[in-house]
C-alpha cells in the first residue's frame, strides 16, 4: 500500500492532546510498517508562525493553508477546550470548505466538529464531539445526527472523535481500518492504552444537572429523589411531594428537564451507585441495595444499557486510588 498522507489542521488555543494524540498512533504505526507504508503527517495552519495550545506549547505548522493545495489522504481538525463562539477566520473556513475533495477521508477531534460544522459538513451525517459540547454541537448545527455517547463515529467518508484522548481511538481506528486490528493492537500497547474502549462517554459525563430554579417543584422532587436514593419512588409519590396531580407533575418534568421522571430516577441511581463504584469497595449487592436497584443483575441491566460497561467494568477503569 501506498504511503498515506495525513494532515492535521491547528490554530492559535488548540488543544495540544487533539494534535499529539492522532499523531503518536500514526507514529507509532510506522514502526511496524514498511518504508513504502508509512504515514507521513504534517500540521497545517494559515501562516507559519508560532501558535499557542490550550497548554502552553508551542506549535508551528508544516504548511499553510495556500502551500497545502493538494491533495491528502486523510485530514483531521484539531479542537480547543471551548467551541468557537463565532464562524472560524475565513482562511480556515475556506480551506476545511474543500476537505471533501482535498482528502479520501476528513474529520475531527473534539471541538474541531463545530470547525466542520461552519464549513457546512456536518449537515445529515452522523458525527461527535466532547460529551460536555454534544447539546451545543446539536443546537448549533440541527441538521447533524449527533451520537453524545461514541467515542468516535465514522460516517462514510466523514470521522469524528468525542474530546481530546478520544483522538486516539480515532487513530487506531483507522490504522486498524487500514492495516488490521494486529497492527493497531501493537500501537495500543506500544502507547499503553486500549485498542478499543469498552463503553461510552456516558462514563465520564455526569447524568444529572441542576435545574435552573433551585426553588422549583421539579428541583424539590430531584433534591428528594437524591437525599432517598435508596427508596421506592412512584409518580404518586412523587407528585405529593409537591402537591401536584401525577398527570401535571409528569407533564411539567418532562417540560423543565426533557425527560420523564422515572427516566430521571434511574439516572440518579445510576450516578449514585457510580460514585459508590470509584470511592469503595461495597459488595455489588450492597450497592445496588443502596441505591434502589434492588439486586445486582437489575444495576448490571441499567449500566450495560446506558453507559455500555458493567458495574465491574466501572469499578475497574475509575476506582479511585487508596489515598485519594
Amino acid at each position: 500500500m501506498p504511503v498515506q498522507a495525513v494532515a492535521i489542521v491547528v490554530y492559535e488555543g488548540v488543544q495540544a492532546l487533539d494534535v499529539a494524540g492522532p499523531m503518536d498512533v500514526f507514529s507509532e504505526a510506522n514502526t511496524f510498517l514498511g518504508s513504502a507504508d508509512r504515514y507521513e503527517t504534517v500540521l497545517v495552519a494559515a501562516d507559519r508562525n508560532p501558535l499557542r495550545a490550550s497548554n502552553g506549547i508551542r506549535l508551528m505548522a508544516d504548511l499553510t493553508f495556500e502551500e497545502a493545495a493538494g491533495g491528502f489522504d486523510i485530514i483531521l481538525v484539531a479542537g480547543a477546550p471551548t467551541p468557537p463562539e463565532a464562524e472560524p477566520e475565513p482562511h480556515l473556513l475556506q480551506w476545511v470548505t474543500e476537505l471533501p475533495w482535498r482528502s479520501s477521508i476528513y474529520g475531527s477531534i473534539c471541538t474541531g466538529a463545530f470547525v466542520l460544522g461552519y464549513a457546512g459538513l456536518l449537515d445529515d451525517r452522523r458525527v461527535t464531539t466532547h460529551w460536555q459540547d454534544a447539546q451545543a454541537l446539536a443546537a448549533r448545527f440541527p441538521k447533524a445526527k449527533v451520537e453524545p455517547d461514541l467515542i468516535y463515529v465514522r460516517d462514510g467518508r466523514l470521522i469524528t472523535a468525542a474530546g481530546v484522548t478520544a483522538g486516539i481511538d480515532l487513530g487506531l481506528a483507522l490504522v486498524g481500518q487500514r492495516h488490521g486490528a494486529e497492527t493497531a493492537l501493537k500501537v495500543a500497547k506500544r502507547l499503553v492504552v486500549v485498542a478499543q474502549r469498552q463503553g461510552g462517554q456516558s462514563q465520564f459525563s455526569p447524568y444529572l444537572t441542576a435545574p435552573a430554579d433551585p426553588e422549583s417543584p421539579i428541583a424539590r422532587i430531584q433534591d428528594h429523589v437524591m437525599a432517598r436514593i435508596g427508596d421506592r419512588h412512584t409518580l404518586e409519590s412523587l407528585a405529593a411531594v409537591v402537591g401536584m396531580s401525577p398527570r401535571n407533575l409528569a407533564r411539567h418534568f418532562v417540560q423543565v428537564t426533557g425527560t420523564t421522571p422515572h427516566d430521571f430516577i434511574e439516572r440518579a441511581r445510576v450516578d449514585a451507585a457510580r460514585m459508590m463504584l470509584e470511592a469503595s469497595d461495597r459488595p455489588l449487592k450492597a450497592v445496588a441495595f443502596d441505591c434502589g436497584f434492588g439486586s445486582a443483575d437489575r444495576m448490571r441491566i441499567v449500566f450495560s444499557t446506558r453507559l455500555g460497561v458493567t458495574p465491574v467494568q466501572y469499578r475497574a477503569s475509575f476506582r479511585r486510588a487508596e489515598s485519594e
